[in-house]
C-alpha cells in the first residue's frame, strides 16, 4: 500500500488541516507495505474457507426475495476516489432510494437480512474489495456521496488510507442506532450529529496507525461479533474539532 507524494493528492485534501496526519503516515512506510500484503494473503485465503458459506448466503438470499445477491453501492474510498462496494443483500430491492441509513425494525429488512446483518455476515463480501485494493481490513467505513460532501477538511483525512471494514468506531461507538431510531429526519441527524462523533474516532484511528495495531482491532472486532463488550478508554476528545460540520 503506498501513500502519494503530497503534490499528488486531491487539491481538496492539500490542506494544512490534512497535513499533520500525512506526515504521520509517510513515516510508516513499512506498516502500509505489510498491511497491503496482510491484506492480499488474508483475503484470499477468508474468501476460499468461506465459500461454502458464500453459497449458502447466496442461495438463501435469492429464494428470501426477488434481487440480486450482492448489494453493489457506490461509496467513497482512498483519495476521494468512488467505488461500489460489495455485500450482501439483506433488504429489499431498491430500498436505498430513500434514506441512506438504516435504523433498528426497518421494514425494508428482508427476513433472511435480519440474521445476515444480525451476525454481520453481509461483510463478509467485502473480502472481494479487501482483494482487489478498493478496501482494507481496518480503515475508516465508506460513506456515501451524499454524506462526503459534508466532509470538513480534517475529515478528508480519512481518504489517505483505503476505506476499511472495520475501525474504532465498530467497536467502540454505539450511539448511532439510538439517534437514528429517534429521529425524524435520519439524514439529518446522521449528518449533524452521528456523522461528526464517528470522525472523533476515525480521525483518531488515522493518527495511530500501525500494522500490529490493525491486527489488535481485527482481533477487538471477532470478539465483539460474539458478545464482547468494550469500553472505550483510549481515545482522546482532541479530534472533537471534527465535530463541527461546516
Amino acid at each position: 500500500m503506498m501513500l502519494k507524494k503530497w503534490e499528488d493528492l486531491p487539491a481538496d485534501m492539500q490542506t494544512e488541516e490534512v497535513r499533520p496526519y500525512y506526515d504521520l503516515l509517510a513515516k510508516k512506510k513499512v506498516s502500509l507495505f505489510f498491511k497491503r500484503l496482510f491484506d492480499i494473503a488474508v483475503s484470499l485465503v477468508l474468501m476460499i474457507l468461506l465459500s461454502p458459506v458464500f453459497l449458502i448466503l447466496a442461495i438463501a438470499i435469492k429464494m428470501d426475495s426477488k434481487g440480486p445477491v450482492f448489494y453493489r453501492q457506490v461509496r467513497i474510498t482512498q483519495y476521494g476516489k468512488p467505488f461500489r462496494i460489495h455485500k450482501f443483500r439483506s433488504m429489499v430491492t431498491g430500498a436505498d432510494k430513500g434514506s441512506q441509513v438504516t435504523v433498528g425494525g426497518d421494514s425494508r429488512i428482508t427476513r433472511v437480512g435480519k440474521v445476515v446483518r444480525n451476525c454481520r455476515l453481509d461483510e463478509i463480501a467485502q473480502l472481494l474489495d479487501v482483494l482487489r485494493g478498493t478496501m482494507t481490513f481496518v480503515g475508516v467505513r465508506p460513506e456515501v456521496p451524499k454524506y462526503v460532501e459534508h466532509y470538513t477538511a480534517e475529515m478528508k483525512a480519512t481518504f489517505l488510507l483505503p476505506a476499511g471494514v472495520t475501525n474504532l468506531t465498530s467497536i467502540y461507538y454505539a450511539g448511532e442506532a439510538a439517534l437514528l431510531s429517534a429521529a425524524a429526519d435520519t439524514d439529518k441527524v446522521y449528518i449533524q450529529e452521528v456523522l461528526p462523533q464517528k470522525m472523533v474516532y476515525n480521525l483518531e484511528g488515522i493518527k495511530k496507525f500501525s500494522f500490529w495495531g490493525d491486527i489488535k482491532l481485527m482481533f477487538m472486532t471477532f470478539f465483539a461479533v460474539c458478545g464482547k463488550k468494550y469500553e472505550d478508554s483510549n481515545v482522546s476528545k482532541e479530534g472533537e474539532s471534527a465535530a463541527n460540520v461546516r
